[in-house]
């Protein structure tokens, strides 16, 4: 395996797991990441129209950058509750606000996913994706790349592709959805 893919893969599982057992000892999830095969090929679809918007970001708002894909997982999740038949192809920048990427995570948490802006569940879901994304841009500080070079853009995109499932998975986990272990008989 080539060194870098196996570099970013263990990096973007230190961030997932990193990120995990940040949102576990803030009771956002249970020690599990909550998933949906469709939520997580979406990623797929919606990713390079979000890494334009986020790189674009990053040198002046760079936990915006990483914290806004948080919140697309969790429009993606909540759509996904709701009618995925209707919303599985919807464009990228249905996600926008009205002042579009800039204010993605206000019109997601209030008019995708339904929650007042003020209220106690909104504020603590903004206070979790920002110190998600501390957390994810320390430990991208910690592993030393340079800056603008094709392996920063790397980390970064598997940072993101992180922050996007952790989103998924605390809106999944806010709707009632949780893993149960389940019997099979033995054939």
């Amino acid at each position: 395996m080539d060194e870098n893919i196996e570099y970013l893969q263990n990096f973007e599982k230190r961030v997932q797991d990193e990120l995990l057992k940040l949102c576990t000892s803030y009771k956002m999830l249970d020690g599990v990441l909550l998933s949906s095969e469709d939520v997580e090929l979406r990623w797929e679809a919606l990713a390079l129209d979000y890494m334009s918007d986020a790189v674009a970001q990053i040198n002046e708002y760079p936990t915006v950058a990483v914290a806004w894909a948080g919140y697309m997982g969790m429009a993606v999740a909540n759509l996904w509750d709701k009618d995925w038949e209707t919303h599985c192809n919807d464009e990228y920048r249905s996600l926008y606000g009205e002042a579009g990427f800039d204010d993605m995570d206000e019109h997601i948490v209030r008019d995708i996913v339904g929650l007042p802006l003020a209220s106690p569940q909104a504020k603590e879901i903004e206070e979790m994706m920002r110190r998600c994304a501390y957390s994810a841009l320390t430990l991208i500080r910690h592993e030393d790349i340079q800056p603008q070079s094709p392996m920063a853009y790397y980390t970064f995109a598997r940072t993101v592709k992180v922050m996007y499932r952790i989103g998924a998975a605390i809106e999944l986990k806010r709707l009632g959805y949780k893993f149960e272990k389940v019997d099979l008989p033995m054939a």
